[in-house]
């Protein structure tokens, strides 16, 4: 029921984990891909040999989002090759360990310019095309850490706070040129940005235990409440963050 057949979807982040999933699953939806990567560019160029196998046309483009020159050039060079952007998906992020009292304002400042700065780069350079075609879906990628905190991670869940706030306000802000923003919140996820921490079995175990649905997600059930959000399914959504962490965290 979900088609996006003709659409242009760009998802930062797209070579590995959400980003992937999420790439590969709006393309066996109708929709061209165009996704950026920093370093894996192995990866990236294996999910856009995967599209291309389905008949959709595939971008791949190196780009820092922390770096709002790369950005300009990553969106100057879809809307060269497709005149437009329709959907938008921010999901390029990290997550590292920082210890209020001794983190860095490195560590704090680099967070901060991926997971805020790239999500207002690329927003701020996608939405005026948006507006010239009166309409446009907007899904961030935020988390539930913005919601209950995370201890030891402080830095991105205020990242990841902001982003929840910034896709409200968007939300109002872009509702008269038929833009719909939202969010999607994951809580824990089988991903490589995990790997270490879940390379001990123990604590892997602990964190599937504390999941009601007693199972840590894969990237593919992210990306599916992220194609939603970006599908006419979703027509009267907007300002919405949709949390996907099998009930470890319970919204009103």
């Amino acid at each position: 029921m979900i088609h996006l057949e003709g659409k242009k979807t760009l998802i930062t982040g797209g070579s590995r984990g959400i980003g992937r999933a999420a790439s590969i699953l709006f393309a066996r939806a109708g929709s061209d891909v165009a996704l950026s990567f920093v370093k894996h560019r192995e990866e990236a160029e294996k999910v856009r040999d995967e599209i291309v196998r389905m008949g959709r046309e595939c971008l791949v483009v190196q780009a820092d989002i922390s770096k709002k020159e790369d950005v300009d050039s990553l969106v100057s060079k879809v809307i060269a090759r497709w005149g437009r952007i329709d959907i938008l998906v921010n999901n390029a992020g990290i997550w590292t360990y920082g210890e209020m009292g001794k983190m860095n304002e490195e560590v704090w400042a680099e967070t901060m310019k991926i997971n805020l700065d790239g999500v207002f780069f690329t927003s701020n350079a996608v939405v005026s095309f948006m507006k010239k075609e009166k309409k446009g879906w907007i899904v961030n990628i935020a988390s539930t850490a913005a919601i209950r905190g995370e201890a030891f991670h402080s830095h991105y869940a205020a990242s990841k706070g902001a982003i929840v706030s910034l896709t409200k306000s968007l939300a109002v802000e872009l509702a008269p040129y038929n833009i719909r923003v939202n969010c999607v919140a994951p809580g824990w996820v089988d991903t490589d940005m995990c790997s270490e921490v879940f390379s001990d079995p123990d604590f892997r175990k602990e964190v599937q235990d504390s999941i009601p649905l007693k199972r840590i997600p894969s990237a593919e059930d992210i990306a599916g409440p992220i194609l939603f959000l970006a599908s006419d399914l979703a027509r009267h959504i907007t300002g919405e963050v949709l949390n996907v962490n099998g009930g470890s965290v319970l919204c009103s």
